[in-house]
């Protein structure tokens, strides 16, 4: 019996649904190029060519002050929360203990809690905080960039849990026995073995931390105070018409610098996977390290 998605009626509706999505998804992203070399308003019909646009983004100060604190915000959590997902994924594949559920649940839990009520909770628990410091110690945490920090860092890191997992899990023990059998360390053993091949993952969980950051916005809108991120900046600024072209451009920039980065991870990705994919040679699994050293490890 033929199946339902192989019939040709099923692919000919999966073709149309994937050209709509894709025009769904490209086109408002071609207009938006399109109008940053618009000589006029953003609206059509065109007046003319122009790069105006792009030298004025690059003389606004407030404008570059604000893009430079969203990649130093989504640099910082983003490391961060990679680094607690490498560990935190690394607990909950390969070790047991009292209430893993009870931790499970709480690690994921910024997944469906809304990001508007997230940072409505962490202004108030900053400004509790600050109080109770004030009264003891005379001192406050206050609100800014490393409050933005924080709160990015709780909500990435259950991306990066579940970007690693599943290529922890891939890993067999098996190379962690073989290479304490040949006398390396616990350190020395995830450093040299298991690190190298969770590359591909930790680079596309920094990248997934990093998005999520940069253009977060509910969080952000409470917790940076008076040091505005590129999101808080841009909401702002889309009530001043004057302003639009600029935020354009800029936006098409911010495109294309992720389509650079996303295709450099890509084949990042593929170079690792190549480099450290493990061979079979006569019922062993051989995976080379960095520094060259062989692990093995009966099939």
């Amino acid at each position: 019996m033929m199946s339902v998605t192989a019939s040709r009626g099923a692919l000919a509706l999966m073709r149309v649904f994937f050209g709509l999505l894709v025009v769904f998804l490209y086109v408002p992203i071609a207009v938006l190029a399109i109008f940053s070399f618009n000589d006029g308003d953003v609206s059509f019909p065109l007046q003319g060519f122009t790069t105006d646009w792009y030298r004025r983004a690059l003389s606004n100060a407030v404008l570059l002050g604000a893009l430079q604190r969203s990649a130093i915000v989504a640099t910082a959590s983003s490391a961060i929360a990679v680094a607690l997902g490498i560990l935190a994924a690394y607990l909950l594949l390969r070790r047991r203990f009292v209430g893993k559920p009870a931790v499970s649940a709480l690690l994921f839990s910024p997944l469906v809690i809304p990001y508007l009520v997230f940072g409505v909770s962490l202004l108030i628990l900053f400004t509790a905080a600050d109080k109770f410091l004030a009264a003891t110690t005379g001192r406050e945490i206050g609100l800014g960039l490393h409050a933005v920090v924080i709160g990015h860092v709780v909500v990435s890191l259950p991306y990066t849990v579940l970007t690693i997992m599943p290529m922890l899990e891939r890993l067999s023990l098996s190379l962690d026995e073989a290479a304490r059998d040949l006398g390396a360390g616990a350190w020395q053993t995830f450093r040299r073995i298991t690190l190298p091949l969770l590359t591909p993952a930790i680079v596309s969980a920094f990248l997934i931390a990093f998005t999520l950051s940069f253009d977060e916005y509910a969080i952000a809108s409470f917790l940076a105070g008076t040091e505005s991120t590129w999101p808080v900046y841009l909401f702002a600024q889309l009530r001043i018409p004057s302003q639009l072209p600029q935020l354009v451009a800029v936006s098409s920039v911010i495109l294309l610098v992720s389509l650079a980065l996303v295709l450099a991870a890509e084949i990042g990705r593929r170079v690792v996977e190549r480099r450290y994919e493990p061979v079979r040679l006569e019922g062993t699994v051989v995976t080379s390290a960095p520094g060259g050293e062989m692990a093995g490890a009966g099939a």
